[in-house]
């Protein structure tokens, strides 16, 4: 006996518009980014409000006593990084002396660390200074580390302006400050 089909069940193939031969990556978390437009998400300064809350609510993988290291909300790529001065400062020449020190120190741990917990091939390092030079958060200085693998170019990013991301942000912040001390 054979049993007629759910009805509520719709094969794809007779919807509206014209098929065609594309898989489709649903990204919806990244809405939030998306329709918050050149302010994501914050009232605030993001970074002044991140050492405020705990490690992992926060995403910090390691915290030093002028600077700290956290997972970008935003990645480029799975591991991608943030070294910030705690002090609330816009650009690369108002930070002092100790914090251009830790700052580079925990950049070095950062390129370290990734390397173990993520085996990456390479390095993207550099600092954004100013809306005009691409800052998404112009007030507050912030180092990208984002590490890349030779096979991490794909069309994605080129065609469909869409980042795949192997790891979720709590498993990549955990892996990544567990091998912090290391």
């Amino acid at each position: 006996m054979t049993q007629d089909p759910d009805p509520e069940l719709v094969d794809a193939a007779t919807l509206p518009g014209v098929p065609d031969g594309f898989q489709r990556l649903w990204t919806p978390h990244r809405m939030a980014y998306i329709q918050a437009g050149p302010q994501p998400l914050r009232d605030e300064c993001p970074f002044c409000a991140a050492p405020e809350k705990s490690d992992a609510d926060g995403l910090i993988v390691a915290r030093g006593r002028t600077a700290y290291a956290l997972l970008n909300l935003f990645p480029y790529n799975s591991g991608h990084l943030l070294v910030c001065p705690y002090r609330h400062i816009a650009t690369y020449d108002q930070a002092t002396d100790e914090e251009v020190a830790e700052i580079g120190a925990l950049t070095q741990q950062a390129m370290r660390v990734l390397r173990t917990v993520s085996r990456c091939d390479g390095f993207n390092i550099g600092m954004n200074q100013g809306a005009v030079a691409g800052a998404g958060v112009d007030e507050h200085l912030h180092q990208h580390v984002v590490p890349r693998w030779s096979s991490d170019a794909n069309f994605f990013p080129i065609i469909a302006r869409t980042k795949a991301l192997p790891q979720l942000l709590g498993d990549v912040r955990e892996a990544v400050a567990g091998a912090w001390g290391a």
